[in-house]
């Protein structure tokens, strides 16, 4: 495994599956771009990413943040295509999407205050949260979204899907940017005893997270900034 900065472009007219890790616009956006003027392609998405959601504030507005109406148009172009995730699924042999991930661990939660309706009375619990898996030759490389499931939930399904394979990486957001420092300190904790391979924070880790990462796994610690490209065999 390595990884290091790179210029090339991903060609979308060539790709074989989009995969939707959550409901929120920040990762359904693109997907207009994404699709357009393609070959119709298979679209990985838990039902429930479909729903109306809300980010509730201090000041008791409420701001939608679901999937934006080009997004929504772009992948019921084909409606045929739409692949729903409630439960771990094979996207192609050995990558898999996990679906909804069980929350078991008492001190992680979604990491803020989102909602399903605008009024801010029925809260979202995200359970369209999904996390993409591979089998590499040196164990599992988990693929994360937001992880508002919970990063340790999520690696701890991952390690009960594949019959408790190592992990190679986790890689992408953690969504710890409001976290306490107690939650960030049982997260850290939980990595190692895990024996994440390499840790690989992103997008919504905040910076709090990932300079206790990078202080206390030094050794597992692995930059993943815009245009880091991983290889694993």
């Amino acid at each position: 495994m390595q990884g290091n900065a790179f210029k090339l472009g991903i060609a979308l007219n060539e790709l074989d599956a989009l995969v939707l890790s959550h409901g929120h616009y920040d990762h359904t956006g693109g997907a207009a771009e994404v699709l357009k003027g393609m070959l119709p392609v298979p679209v990985y998405i838990h039902p429930l990413a479909l729903a109306r959601k809300f980010a509730g504030y201090e000041d008791g507005h409420a701001q939608e943040i679901g999937i934006p109406y080009p997004a929504r148009q772009a992948i019921f172009r084909f409606p045929e295509r739409l692949i729903a995730t409630e439960k771990p699924t094979e996207i192609f042999p050995g990558v898999m999407v996990t679906g909804s991930v069980p929350r078991e661990v008492e001190f992680e939660d979604t990491g803020g205050r989102f909602f399903l309706d605008e009024a801010c009375s029925q809260p979202d619990l995200l359970l369209d949260d999904q996390a993409l898996f591979i089998t590499t030759s040196s164990g599992t490389v988990v693929l994360l979204g937001c992880a508002h499931a919970g990063v340790i939930n999520t690696l701890r399904y991952v390690r009960f899907l594949t019959g408790s394979q190592p992990i190679a990486a986790v890689i992408g957001g953690m969504h710890l940017v409001r976290a306490s420092p107690e939650r960030i300190a049982r997260t850290v904790e939980e990595l190692r005893r895990l024996e994440v391979a390499c840790v690989a924070p992103a997008h919504c880790t905040g910076t709090a997270a990932v300079a206790a990462m990078h202080d206390q796994l030094p050794e597992r610690f692995c930059e993943c900034s815009v245009g880091t490209r991983f290889e694993f065999d």
